[in-house]
């Protein structure tokens, strides 16, 4: 019988089931689909974007992780993040007055950060689980004319990315692995500072994309989480339906990032990601949306182009073209397994 990693449902199983499995609806603007961020219907004079995704790596201040990925993704589409409902289980055994409030104040923190309003949810305490789990909804809205798709790329535009590799997966290493490391001998500031990467450079990417669609024409983006961003490269190239040339030696790192995933054997490319974004634009925007993220303090990249689809995805690192890496389960699923 055949069984799944631990991640993301792979894209050809998922794609198969999408098809045959996805109402239509006259007001469904957006119906699920590879590589789109969040569903879209028309409520009228505006477009209501909605998001649903559970926190299952991390532990520590699961719902923090819960709201800030929620709304990357509506920010993803162009849209303002607006309301959250989450659904949080607890395990038996473990379930206590202070995990229920740490949870929940961690929820509450992140929204008010965002100006987002905790609309509602439900918690409860189950059984089969081993550590908490919140799955978030958010709730936002943006114009027509605001819609940002995943399918928008075209022969000839510029993929930008924001911050760089393994964001998240550098906090949740360093957080519930930090025994481990400590033992491994690593700095012990060194090791805070990872796992601070939950907030600087931080997860959100709800400012890079507000500044970025402001900056100029911006065709398509995407928040690269399971899977990391070469998942959220191949995600948004079936999307488009088009081919990409990356820039191997461009993609941006950070020291502690390299350290931590070279010390498990990870993959950075491979690795959770959110706090990074995947921007495409028509190339001569790429100078303008490029300044204007800096200008904001926000570190951004030019990564890739984008090609007809037989290219297919690759990646050049000086003179040669390799394909683009593929993951069946995130990198950081090995930790945990």
């Amino acid at each position: 019988m055949k069984t799944f990693p631990a991640g993301k449902l792979p894209h050809a199983d998922l794609a198969h089931l999408l098809a045959a499995y996805t109402h239509s609806h006259p007001r469904l603007v957006v119906p699920p689909a590879l590589g789109e961020d969040a569903a879209v219907i028309d409520c009228g004079d505006r477009l209501l974007v909605a998001k649903t995704d559970p926190i299952t790596f991390a532990s520590e201040d699961i719902g923090w992780y819960a709201v800030h990925v929620n709304a990357n993704d509506i920010a993803a589409m162009g849209a303002t993040p607006l309301f959250f409902l989450s659904t949080v289980l607890l395990p038996v055994g473990q379930a206590t007055p202070e995990l229920a409030e740490s949870v929940l104040a961690s929820i509450h923190r992140a929204a008010s950060d965002l100006g987002v309003a905790v609309c509602g949810g439900h918690t409860e305490i189950t059984h089969g689980i081993d550590r908490p789990i919140v799955i978030g909804q958010m709730l936002g809205e943006t114009t027509r004319e605001g819609l940002v798709r995943s399918s928008g790329l075209e022969p000839g535009h510029d993929l930008i990315l924001t911050k760089g590799l393994g964001i998240e997966a550098t906090a949740i290493i360093a957080t519930e692995k930090r025994a481990e490391l400590l033992a491994r001998g690593l700095d012990p500031e060194k090791v805070a500072a990872a796992a601070d990467f939950l907030h600087n450079p931080g997860i959100s990417v709800v400012r890079d994309a507000r500044i970025a669609a402001d900056a100029g024409r911006v065709t398509a983006m995407h928040d690269p989480t399971e899977g990391g961003v070469a998942t959220g490269l191949y995600e948004l190239a079936a999307a488009s339906g088009v081919g990409l040339e990356i820039y191997g030696d461009a993609l941006p790192i950070a020291p502690a990032t390299q350290r931590l995933c070279a010390e498990y054997g990870l993959d950075p490319l491979g690795v959770i990601s959110s706090g990074a974004l995947l921007i495409g634009c028509a190339a001569e925007a790429t100078a303008a949306i490029l300044a204007a993220l800096r200008a904001a303090e926000i570190a951004a990249t030019r990564i890739a182009s984008v090609r007809e689809t037989p290219f297919g995805l690759q990646m050049r690192r000086g003179d040669r073209r390799v394909p683009l890496p593929t993951f069946v389960a995130d990198e950081i699923t090995r930790l945990f397994t």
